[in-house]
């Protein structure tokens, strides 16, 4: 089901939709400030597996991100940051990055894995984090394109995604044109930053 809600201001009947859905354990492909995701509720394994297989993505050799609303939602998954982390992560949210963060007790053992990290995100999309606020879990990030796929094209334009995985996501959310790149990502596990992959991105330090 192809969805449209205007980037500028989502609409409640729409974004509800959409929350239902995603509460019923579905999957759904969102626009960002980035490339568009397919994603979940991350409380529901079911859920994040299925898109697991889909992606061909295997839990404990990758890390895994969520979406997140605001700076006071990230700290209900990650442990104490210190300032200076908080204030990198302030000066650049919301926008196209994802932080590597120590998580905690409340992030789903899917998501920790081998490791004790997740990657946090607060894009720069009024739908997406909207979408967030009013379910109250963050929502699984994943780019809809596989590693596989050598066609670019369908990625960034929702009718297209619609055509090609729509069988398998619930709902594709049209939010206008998406982009190639993906978010840069940085490691803030050291107790300094890491510039692990330059995205879209450009961090102010």
């Amino acid at each position: 089901m192809l969805i449209r809600i205007h980037p500028d201001n989502p609409d409640e009947r729409n974004v509800n939709k959409v929350v239902e859905c995603l509460r019923n354990g579905g999957i759904v492909v969102y626009p960002t400030d980035t490339v568009y995701g397919i994603g979940c509720d991350i409380t529901n394994q079911q859920a994040v597996e299925k898109i697991l297989r889909f992606k061909d993505i295997n839990a404990k050799k990758t890390n895994l991100s969520f979406i997140c609303h605001d700076m006071s939602h990230i700290s209900d998954y990650v442990k104490p940051m210190d300032n200076h982390t908080f204030k990198l992560m302030k000066r650049n949210l919301p926008g196209p990055f994802t932080f590597i963060l120590e998580a905690n007790s409340n992030v789903p053992k899917l998501f920790k894995a081998s490791k004790k990290t997740v990657g946090i995100r607060i894009p720069d999309n009024k739908i997406i984090r909207e979408i967030v606020r009013m379910l109250g879990n963050p929502v699984l990030s994943t780019s809809v394109k596989n590693a596989d796929d050598d066609d670019d094209e369908y990625i960034c334009d929702p009718e297209l995604i619609e055509e090609r995985i729509g069988s398998f996501a619930d709902i594709v959310i049209d939010g206008g044109y998406g982009g190639y790149e993906g978010s840069t990502v940085v490691d803030c596990t050291s107790g300094d930053f890491e510039i692990l992959r330059q995205g879209k991105g450009e961090l102010i330090e």
